[in-house]
């Protein structure tokens, strides 16, 4: 990698898992890495550690973040931008699989948390990465999102249907993909370019609220996060994906998404009702 020294991440849920992979791999080459995360009890024993392994390299800082609160996601912005620093990478990495309800602002849990939280964290943050350009913005999905036909935009402010969750988790990472694809093409010519992934199926804490037996069963055939941060260390910092955007990885690689997340309407639709939805706040 590149040395990144001088450079600026956000990294959301990066207190565990891919995303502490991710923050740990930026800090050690040099990056300035805010890790976004609720619970700063969680999180301070990670970012202490993040800053041994650096040295002079790097340094990470903690922000408060809860997803599922368009309140705390202005709260988070507000103090960010207050620091009057440039943001050259937002990785929007948390996540949650199997759990059931609705967040605290109204939204089905995964749906809320994955991507709704998401967008508004992005369009608060939107101006400063314009004006730290070149700068990226990569969005862990998921290849569940396959599973996905399309969007039931009724189901989206009601609780969890499904027992499992797993049905909900895959229209929230649909919606990674829907929001990256649009997020391009109004940031086309900008300097700020998108990019979705699927990081494999890794034994993180994301899949906590799975029940037992499946979880279990799930956890099998899983790798481990130092591999799973691989494809999201590789969109943030690959010279060669500079000219690239609106596009979706795999092991390190470009393939083609599903094709309902290529639907050009249904992710404008999606967008414009995020924008109705975090308007509000």
């Amino acid at each position: 990698m590149q040395s990144l020294q001088g450079k600026v991440a956000l990294i959301t849920g990066a207190n565990t898992g891919i995303g502490k992979e991710t923050a740990k791999s930026l800090v050690c080459n040099g990056a300035h890495v805010f890790i976004a995360c609720r619970s700063r009890e969680k999180s301070m024993p990670v970012v202490e550690e993040l800053n041994r392994l650096a040295g002079n390299a790097g340094r990470a800082e903690f922000l408060s973040l809860d997803l599922g609160e368009l309140d705390s996601i202005n709260r988070c912005a507000d103090e960010f931008l207050a620091r009057g620093l440039p943001l050259q990478l937002l990785i929007l990495n948390a996540g949650l699989a199997g759990q059931q309800g609705k967040t605290p602002s109204g939204f089905e849990l995964a749906f809320g948390t994955c991507h709704v939280g998401h967008f508004l964290l992005t369009k608060r943050l939107l101006s400063c990465l314009q004006e730290s350009s070149p700068a990226r913005v990569v969005v862990v999905s998921s290849k569940a999102h396959r599973h996905c036909s399309g969007i039931d935009f009724d189901a989206l402010q009601r609780p969890t249907a499904s027992k499992t969750g797993l049905k909900e988790y895959g229209v929230a990472k649909l919606s990674n993909i829907l929001f990256v694809k649009e997020l391009a093409r109004r940031l086309e010519g900008t300097g700020v370019t998108t990019y979705a992934l699927h990081p494999g199926v890794v034994a993180s804490d994301v899949w906590r609220s799975v029940p037992f037996p499946l979880r279990a069963i799930l956890k099998r055939f899983m790798i481990s996060p130092e591999e799973g941060a691989a494809t999201s260390i590789y969109c943030a910092t690959r010279p060669e994906l500079a000219q690239e955007s609106g596009r979706y990885y795999e092991k390190c690689r470009e393939v083609a998404p599903s094709a309902i997340s290529c639907d050009e309407l249904l992710a404008r639709k999606l967008w414009e009702a995020s924008e109705r939805w975090t308007a509000m706040t």
